[in-house]
């Protein structure tokens, strides 16, 4: 008999974790499992208050009737993902589809948490990652972007927006003048912190300090704006809010062509786990528009899914996925964060 249900956790952040929707201090997650009475598949559901479009009331209520569906009737289980999406009436609940399509991934392998075999999962090869700066106050971003470089990143990603913008061009300007462009990538995060009147001037002046790309510089849906950013910006701009939310191809192709970004910030767990990122991946292909996969808080369960998933595409650059030392407690896995990249190493043991 195969069954499916879940259970909820709470992780409490090592530290206060400020974007620009407000400051988050714990998170809940809820860890879906398919179980045959031999092997199991785990999956992890949760959403971002504010970011997610299925952070809703009733969250909690759809995952017991959708691991009440799949108790009653397992041969869903068998479907392509889009299907099983529109037979359990889950498509506008991005985070519940990326963790059933993981459990079930892990249980059809095995259930080892090994939802991808790769050089990754064998522990032959790491991803490399950026290491990701938290607003906080300009003296504590400078020590942060100082720990991850010495921890061996060489792709740093700051998040901006909540600071007085001169602040932090101060900031920038005093980590280029000790790490120049040839040794630490800079990345910048604005979460839609601009708006339409001054983007340009500041995009302009942050262009000043070698910046690889920004992601969100203006709040998602403003398409006509985005596409004027996009094609004047001397900075790259790579598209992240803007991607939530578009659950039909025909969204997905539109926003794409209409903006013309040079990047895709790909998050499994917000945009519906892997199936949906590769048809996000193949129209960016076909448009010779870049891309990178990253986490989104998930804690260990949902990092080696991502993680995993990742390790199968051709990586050229560092990836987002350095989320998983966020909190002060997580599930033991073999997941090691260690010279700027994400390795996976074998012999450690899993605990849930």
């Amino acid at each position: 008999m195969i069954t499916c249900s879940y259970y909820p956790y709470s992780f409490h952040f090592k530290k206060p974790a400020t974007t620009s929707r407000g400051i988050l201090t714990t998170r809940t997650f809820y860890l879906i499992k398919i179980d045959d009475g031999v092997t199991t598949g785990w999956g992890e559901a949760g959403t971002i208050p504010g970011l997610s479009l299925d952070d809703k009331p009733e969250y909690e209520s759809i995952i017991t009737k959708t691991c009440q569906r799949l108790t009653e009737n397992p041969t869903l289980l068998s479907l392509p993902v889009e299907e099983l999406a529109y037979a359990l009436d889950i498509r506008f609940y991005p985070s519940i589809l990326f963790a059933i399509e993981s459990a079930v991934l892990d249980w059809k392998n095995g259930g080892r948490f090994i939802l991808f075999n790769s050089s990754f999962s064998q522990s032959k090869k790491a991803i490399p990652i950026n290491g990701l700066v938290w607003m906080d106050t300009a003296e504590n971003m400078l020590k942060q972007v100082e720990e991850k470089i010495n921890a061996g990143f060489t792709s740093v990603k700051l998040k901006i927006g909540a600071l007085d913008f001169d602040e932090e061009c101060r900031l920038l300007e005093t980590v280029r003048k000790k790490y120049n462009a040839f040794h630490i990538e800079l990345r910048l995060d604005a979460n839609g912190a601009f708006d339409a009147d001054s983007v340009a001037e500041q995009l302009t002046d942050l262009a000043r300090f070698d910046i690889h790309s920004i992601e969100q510089p203006v709040k998602a849906g403003q398409w006509e704006l985005m596409n004027e950013v996009c094609h004047k910006s001397k900075i790259p701009i790579a598209l992240d809010e803007e991607l939530i939310g578009l659950a039909e191809a025909k969204l997905d192709d539109m926003v794409l062509k209409k903006i013309s970004p040079s990047f895709l910030i790909l998050k499994p767990g917000l945009l519906g786990g892997f199936t949906h990122c590769q048809n996000w991946i193949k129209r960016a292909n076909k448009l010779s528009i870049g891309y990178w996969i990253t986490s989104a808080l998930e804690s260990n369960i949902g990092l080696n899914a991502i993680a995993q998933f990742t390790a199968t595409l051709p990586i050229e650059i560092p990836q987002g996925l350095g989320t998983g030392q966020l909190y002060v407690s997580n599930f033991e896995s073999p997941l090691e964060i260690e010279g700027g990249a994400l390795h996976y190493r074998y012999g450690k043991k899993w605990m849930v």
